[in-house]
């Protein structure tokens, strides 16, 4: 019996001994398996963060290598115009307090961005006759159904009924067509103090693959509006390719001042008062001779130059070379003057001077 224990107490002591030195418990495994929380942690993801620029992890690592794009400030004015236009259209359509806040504009591509729609939601393509290219709407599951209960006389107070894992009835995609088409006029007077721009529902996905107007690479602006009405509410993102905005790139980095959308008209005033008071040399030409250059190099002090005008000539006024005026020479009083007769027409190559 005393042998039996003594074996039980050797055969205990490399455990304790190997346990002690690596500080894992053989019997629990040699190793940890990581929770989905400790995963997303280490490679960045986060579920529950609805922005997609995360800093940590692979995630960084792959926003590194994105390109920068461009700020474009007259964009942003457009949007916050859309956001007071839609509240208006939305209470008007729905007859209810509807409240639109504009939550985020960011730059994305499109890929990415087709892979993070959270699925079931309704995808509108829109075309921009201007602009000759295609722009998406996308309504999600909260939103589709509350405005399908407010349409349809729902009671207030009760949350919306969500229902997983069937499609969209006709009915549903038809009231949700009529949002959008609500929000499209918006967007055409949004627009319109820029530059006019028609926009026309293409057509409804509720596939994603579907709706593909770019390449996965391309970039594109994303913009987060929210809906709410009392109670209920929901999300509606509005995706513009950078090819979609490309003609009219040039207005929409213009700085905003006023509601003129880029137009300073104290800059003007100023402006115009600087050039009326602007003091400039004004040369009467006579005549104009072309001689060898030997002869203008044996000129002497008191020779005369032989002009061949007389006083009937028409007289040239030129500024800084570029002729202005044509009129005849004459005096006033004590002085040579030159009365104006016609302004000279003004050419391309005199415009290039």
């Amino acid at each position: 019996m005393a042998e039996e224990t003594t074996q039980a107490a050797e055969s205990e002591a490399p455990d304790a001994a190997s346990t002690f030195e690596t500080g894992v418990d053989p019997s629990a495994g040699a190793e940890r398996v990581l929770n989905q929380e400790e995963i997303d942690s280490l490679l960045g993801f986060d579920v529950n963060n609805e922005q997609m620029q995360d800093k940590s992890g692979v995630r960084a690592i792959i926003n590194s290598a994105l390109v920068s794009y461009e700020r474009l400030p007259m964009l942003e004015i457009v949007f916050d115009r859309l956001v007071r236009l839609m509240t208006t259209s939305l209470r008007n359509f729905t007859s209810d307090n509807v409240e639109v806040s504009l939550d985020s504009i960011t730059s994305i591509r499109f890929g990415d961005y087709l892979n993070s729609i959270p699925l079931p939601a309704i995808l509108a393509v829109f075309h921009a006759e201007q602009l000759d290219n295609y722009g998406l709407f996308t309504v999600d599951s909260n939103l589709i159904y509350s405005i399908v209960d407010v349409l349809l006389g729902g009671r207030r107070g009760s949350s919306a009924m969500r229902i997983e894992g069937r499609p969209y009835t006709t009915i549903e995609r038809t009231l949700v067509q009529r949002m959008i088409e609500v929000i499209m006029q918006d967007m055409r007077a949004a627009f319109e103090p820029l530059a006019p721009v028609s926009f026309t529902l293409d057509r409804l996905e509720t596939n994603p693959r579907f709706a593909a107007i770019a390449r996965p690479a391309n970039a594109a602006i994303l913009v987060k509006l929210r809906i709410d009405m009392e109670d209920r509410g929901g999300r509606t993102e509005l995706l513009l390719p950078y090819a979609t905005l490309e003609p009219i790139r040039k207005l929409l980095l213009q700085q905003f001042m006023g509601e003129k959308f880029g137009r300073d008209s104290i800059w003007e005033s100023h402006l115009a008062t600087e050039l009326w008071s602007t003091k400039i040399d004004i040369e009467a030409i006579l005549d104009e001779q072309t001689m060898p250059l030997s002869k203008v190099m044996n000129m002497e002090v008191g020779q005369t130059l032989m002009l061949g005008a007389t006083p009937e000539s028409r007289v040239e006024l030129r500024c800084r070379g570029v002729p202005l005026l044509t009129g005849r020479m004459g005096r006033v009083n004590s002085n040579v003057a030159v009365r104006v007769d016609e302004a000279v027409e003004r050419t391309d190559a005199s415009r290039a001077l």
